[in-house]
């Protein structure tokens, strides 16, 4: 069958680099998408009651039933659809709130009478996409929020509690240590020039913000991300546990792998996959096999070209992908707790040392004269 990617192209252009919105969001049909949660919850619970034999329909009256008002509008509007004749596929991509592979994979359900197992497959997939976004989440925000601590109690020491040892010191006639002059003269630097830095900072956001869509941005950002030690090859890992999945639950519902990579390279959200599945899906139309155009690009490593070689010569892609899927998304959780392990007493040794080294600058003068006095 053929798909229609006009209406991804459209969206393509809006979309921009950021951590959050490029492991987590999907290109939308049109408005604002649900949360992966609310995904997960509306193909689970789909899935049960037409697998427990009710039809379409009444499976939509029992979720409008047992929803907030706010949800409850979703339904009933895919509801007010279905009974007009229109099929879930085009009533649910009617509301804007599912992504474009969602709308396909669902149709081709229709089409083939598997119907609930796409919707298993579906939950599946979001289930794994929550997983990693919390795995993700827990990672950075740890040091996110000790690095923030740390800044404002190292400014608060700088704007307040030197300046008054500065006062004690001036007291004194006597030479001061090195050290405690290299610290006061840099609260001084921060004292006077505070303002210009925040101004500073918010130009650079406002900047950042304003070409984050751009093609250069993009490409800069990913590149620098995917070199930073520990926490790159975990960017990589995420980023190929979910090209795998979606590989795998396109290709288990019948989509031609053309089709599915192109896709795919609209809705993965990483610009060094966009890229790649750029070229190699001119590469496939050419003839060429997909674990050959893997080769060309560093973002797919050893094991993915192997196993997909082999799915293709043994006509599995679909288990193969699947497995692969697992594997890399054990590999994230695994490495993220690791760097969760490593990141915590490295954080508190650093800050630990930065407040040391204040602390010690202040009270060495104090230790100094108490030995001239004695």
């Amino acid at each position: 069958m053929s798909i229609d990617l006009r209406n991804i192209e459209k969206n393509r252009a809006k979309k921009g680099f950021t951590f959050t919105n490029a492991l987590n969001k999907e290109i939308s049909l049109g408005r604002k998408e649900f949360p992966d949660k609310k995904k997960e919850e509306l193909y689970s619970e789909l899935g049960i009651l037409i697998g427990s034999g009710l039809d379409i329909k009444s499976s939509f009256l029992v979720l409008i039933e047992e929803n907030n008002k706010k949800t409850r509008q979703f339904y009933e509007n895919v509801y007010n659809q279905l009974i007009t004749g229109v099929s879930l596929s085009n009533a649910l991509s009617s509301t804007g709130k599912i992504s474009t592979y969602e709308y396909h994979t669902i149709r081709i359900g229709e089409e083939t009478g598997n119907l609930v197992v796409i919707l298993r497959q579906l939950t599946q997939h979001f289930s794994e996409s929550i997983k990693q976004k919390r795995q993700l989440i827990n990672t950075f925000s740890y040091p996110i929020l000790v690095i923030s601590t740390a800044v404002v109690v190292v400014l608060f020491m700088m704007n307040f509690i030197i300046p008054m040892f500065e006062e004690l010191f001036k007291r004194f006639n006597g030479q001061l240590p090195a050290l405690t002059r290299t610290v006061i003269a840099i609260s001084k630097f921060i004292s006077h020039y505070l303002w210009v830095m925040l101004v500073l900072l918010a130009t650079t956001g406002a900047t950042i913000f304003s070409v984050r869509k751009s093609e250069s941005f993009r490409r800069i950002t990913s590149d620098f991300v995917l070199k930073v030690p520990g926490v790159g090859i975990i960017i990589q890992k995420a980023y190929l546990a979910k090209f795998c999945q979606t590989f795998s639950l396109l290709n288990s519902s019948s989509i031609p792998i053309v089709t599915s990579v192109q896709l795919i390279q609209k809705i993965i959200g990483f610009y060094p996959f966009e890229v790649a599945l750029t070229q190699i899906e001119k590469d496939l139309v050419n003839g060429k096999l997909l674990h050959e155009s893997f080769r060309e690009y560093a973002i797919f490593d050893g094991k993915l070209i192997s196993l997909t070689k082999v799915g293709e010569e043994v006509n599995k892609l679909n288990e193969i992908f699947e497995n692969l899927s697992k594997q890399y998304s054990e590999e994230v959780q695994h490495k993220v707790s690791v760097l969760n392990t490593v990141l915590e007493p490295i954080l508190i040794i650093f800050i630990g040392l930065f407040v040391a080294v204040i602390l010690i600058s202040m009270y060495l003068p104090m230790f100094q004269m108490s030995n001239t006095m004695f």
